[in-house]
């Protein structure tokens, strides 16, 4: 069975049918050629009265690491989810200069039954790979990954840092050219978070568009190369970590994203 999309969402990696910029008047998400970046423009979503996103824009560019930066509730998970089609949004436009997501976002989505070998080989069959250009691929990604060793092991007995690899391994496994990670750090060791931030540097440096939600100060400021601050499901700033800084006038950058969200969370309490 190979992957299908929303029936809202058109696959984006197929030429749009109805004009050069657009591929359905009622989707949010948009192919075009004219950024080479993702691109999110005043995204919207309610559940009932909550509304977790509101105005939310930024933009992602290739060849970088995209860091959304927030305190839990702020928006962050929605916001990866409706980027990659998981969800539909209230309103607003999410634009592509590339076709292929890989998303990993808030579970880490394996077969406990199957091994890695196998849980790659499903995923892979679904983006429409096979044959030997599957079996190939399937080898690339166990070894880049460092799971060569275990992959005929079942994921049931995997640690939680040897689950999190496989999981990378499912969104990695169709090459795809834009990456959304949503705390992908979470129960992993030391070492493994060093793997992966050398995985992730790899990959921008080829060129990928990779999008990082994470609520630890550390993590973002040493991996993202465009950090955007989100509280209370709004953008309240973006830059580096230092022009964050420099614009807060704080000594880091754990001050800078204190004074940046704390105004925003009062004014959401008072409401």
């Amino acid at each position: 069975m190979r992957f299908q999309y929303p029936r809202w969402l058109l696959p984006i990696s197929t030429p749009p049918p109805i004009g050069p910029f657009e591929t359905c008047k009622k989707s949010a998400r948009l192919w075009t050629a004219t950024v080479e970046m993702i691109e999110v423009q005043n995204l919207h979503k309610h559940y009932g009265r909550v509304e977790a996103v509101k105005s939310l824009s930024f933009r992602a560019p290739n060849g970088a690491i995209t860091g959304l930066l927030g305190p839990n509730g702020a928006g962050k998970t929605t916001a990866l989810r409706m980027i990659s089609g998981v969800l539909k949004p209230d309103s607003g436009r999410i634009q592509f200069d590339r076709p292929e997501i890989g998303a990993l976002l808030d579970h880490i989505g394996l077969y406990a039954r199957l091994t890695a070998r196998e849980n790659l080989e499903y995923f892979g069959e679904l983006r429409g790979i096979s044959g030997a250009q599957l079996r190939t691929r399937v080898d690339q990604v166990l070894h880049a990954l460092g799971l060569a060793n275990n992959a005929d092991r079942r994921t049931a007995g995997f640690s939680q840092g040897e689950r999190m690899k496989t999981a990378l391994g499912r969104i990695l496994i169709h090459s795809p050219q834009n990456l959304l990670l949503d705390e992908p750090t979470n129960g992993l060791d030391i070492p493994t978070v060093r793997s992966l931030r050398t995985l992730l540097r790899q990959l921008r440096n080829d060129g990928a568009c990779v999008v990082y939600s994470s609520h630890v100060l550390d993590e973002v400021r040493m991996l993202c190369d465009h950090i955007v601050v989100v509280a209370g499901g709004r953008v309240v700033a973006q830059g580096s970590a230092e022009e964050l800084c420099r614009e807060t006038a704080s000594d880091s950058l754990e001050d800078a994203f204190v004074k940046l969200t704390s105004g925003q969370e009062a004014l959401e309490c008072s409401r």
